[in-house]
């Protein structure tokens, strides 16, 4: 019992056994992370209204990932990694490590607000279903019309927060 609710984990973990690989992966690794952004992005504007320089604020960032991986490891007790598994991991880190340099520039030197440059970062969800269609193929694994469609009404919204 947690606060007055029961908690019946048997529960949870049928009912995570009934999903599929496929729900349990967009699960995972879509509406959790999307909650898990959209808070860290408030933790961007409060750190850098109470005052960190975007270097500090990187390199703070930085260990405390680092940290995370360290427990990942123990837990996941998986090691394993190939130097070019490594040099993409590396260009992630460079490129979104810039790109959250800039949200933080953003924020704390030019006063843009929040609520109207979330949006227009989050459309670098264009530029990712663009290229994980042509460099992945994924275009043979997704509904692209439907696709289509809801990268339009991405633009719309982010058009529409800019103006």
């Amino acid at each position: 019992m947690y606060n007055g609710v029961a908690i019946n984990r048997n529960f949870i973990r049928s009912s995570l056994l009934i999903m599929s690989q496929q729900t349990l992966g967009i699960l995972i690794g879509g509406l959790i992370p999307a909650l898990l952004y959209g808070v860290s992005n408030i933790f961007v504007k409060a750190g850098n209204q109470a005052g960190i320089s975007t270097g500090v604020y990187l390199l703070v960032l930085g260990i405390t990932i680092a940290v995370l991986g360290a427990f990942f490891l123990l837990f996941t007790r998986d090691a394993h990694a190939t130097n070019l598994g490594m040099l993409y991991t590396t260009g992630f880190g460079i490129t979104w490590g810039l790109g959250t340099a800039c949200v933080a520039l953003a924020v704390s030197k030019y006063k843009a607000p929040l609520a109207t440059i979330v949006p227009l970062f989050n459309m670098n969800t264009l530029v990712a279903v663009i290229l994980a269609l042509w460099i992945f193929a994924e275009w043979k694994q997704v509904h692209v019309t439907r696709l289509l469609f809801g990268s339009f009404l991405i633009v719309i919204g982010g058009t529409l927060v800019a103006l």
